[in-house]
């Protein structure tokens, strides 16, 4: 029997794709649970042996999105269905079966050909690692994952792990409302103007992100290639714990905080933001990090949280100036008794909103943008925003306003400064 299967342009890039384990997040109406339909009913033809399964978060759930629409482009392939128990069975014999993730104990003990995870981020991430993953080791089983982004939750993990090309076995796509063909733009455009920002960019644009207080407004970001001719150079750097690195697992060290090291020029004016390098680190490292910055740009002084993270990195720093030659200052960034939401707010807000900031194109724009603009959020980090708030305190004037005439005596006579 042939089957009529229509797909849309993004529905045939992730059908013709042979990765094993497919994670496809989409907006609203894109049609990706058509895609799932299409995708179980192949599967199950081909199927000489095990199951065939539908999860949604609940089993009502999964009879209201799937149900009639398995029943509607299996017909002619199909030898009997049974509402009760939501279970269709083809002409091969095999069995396409919906279930409920919040009844992990119907799923255990079965031998698993192909599943759709549909609304993952909404189901508890046991059922995949400890239920489903194991059920398609047998049968070398593969997977689809569906679903809109909520939050970051574990969906929001699984899409960057498949993205991040680590595992041959797997793989991310991502697809706004705009991208069903069939979907009049109009009607996206119209649902924009009825919403908030955050629930259209959730909702249609399928973006991972979590409900932000506005501190900062997109409108208000400004690029600028160009160096400026005039300022002098600053670094601040916002640290992160050390040991971690080690001794955290993968699971883990990707919800860790990051030490950003924070490059700006800063004139009478603006602040122009040369860049933003961040990432997990050990000790010796991070002291690399800094000294090869310092050594780049030549700053007036290096701003550097106090602490016990300070207290353990400022000793390999001093190694490495004794070493090279090389002496710079290092001024102390403090909380000052504010709040963080304080704080960064006081330091950049003003500045983004007035045109007085300005950043340059570089690899780290997409995150520092992701934590600028969800901030504050505690379900995203804001180490690249913390670094850069910190210019503000050691960015002082008289430090770029020296007046030649006056005779200077260096604090220090070794370093010089």
């Amino acid at each position: 029997m042939e089957l009529d299967i229509e797909l849309l342009k993004w529905q045939q890039s992730v059908w013709n794709d042979s990765t094993r384990f497919k994670v496809v997040a989409a907006g609203r109406r894109t049609g990706k649970s058509r895609l799932a339909a299409y995708m179980l009913i192949v599967n199950a033809l081909q199927t000489e042996k095990g199951h065939v399964w539908y999860i949604a978060n609940t089993q009502g759930q999964a009879r209201d999105v799937m149900w009639s629409t398995l029943l509607e482009i299996a017909h002619p392939v199909i030898e009997s269905s049974h509402i009760n128990n939501l279970q269709i069975k083809l002409i091969n014999g095999t069995k396409i079966s919906l279930k409920g993730a919040d009844r992990p104990e119907t799923m255990r003990g079965v031998s698993l050909k192909f599943v759709v995870l549909d609304e993952y981020g909404s189901m508890k991430s046991e059922v995949w690692e400890t239920i489903i993953r194991p059920a398609l080791a047998d049968q070398k089983g593969s997977a689809l994952f569906i679903g809109t982004p909520f939050g970051r939750n574990h969906f929001y993990d699984l899409y960057n792990y498949a993205n991040s090309d680590k595992d041959e076995e797997f793989k991310a796509w991502h697809y706004s409302s705009f991208d069903n063909e069939l979907l009049d733009p109009k009607e996206i455009e119209a649902a924009r103007k009825s919403m908030s920002s955050f629930a259209f960019r959730q909702e249609f644009m399928a973006s991972f992100e979590a409900a932000s207080g506005g501190i900062f407004k997109e409108e208000w970001i400004k690029f600028d290639r160009d160096e400026p001719k005039d300022g002098r150079y600053f670094i601040a750097v916002d640290l992160a714990g050390f040991a971690d690195v080690v001794h955290a697992n993968t699971a883990r060290k990707k919800r860790l905080d990051q030490t950003a090291i924070a490059v700006v020029k800063v004139d009478q004016n603006k602040w122009w933001v040369k860049s933003i390098e961040h990432g997990r680190w050990g000790t010796k490292e991070t002291a690399q990090k800094i000294f090869q910055a310092v050594s780049d740009y030549e700053p007036i002084c290096v701003g550097i949280e106090k602490g016990s993270l300070k207290n353990a990195v400022l000793p390999y720093i001093s190694d490495l100036m004794r070493k090279y030659n090389r002496y710079f200052r290092i001024d102390d960034v403090t909380h000052g008794n504010k709040k963080k939401i304080d704080r960064i707010t006081w330091a950049l807000q003003g500045r983004l909103e007035h045109g007085r900031l300005y950043l340059n194109k570089g690899s780290w724009n997409m995150e520092f943008l992701d934590q600028l603009l969800q901030f504050p959020n505690p379900q995203v980090h804001d180490d690249l925003v913390d670094a850069l708030s910190y210019i503000d305190q050691i960015q002082i004037p008289e430090y770029m306003q020296h007046d030649e005439e006056e005779e200077f005596e260096p604090l220090d006579i070794v370093a010089g400064y």
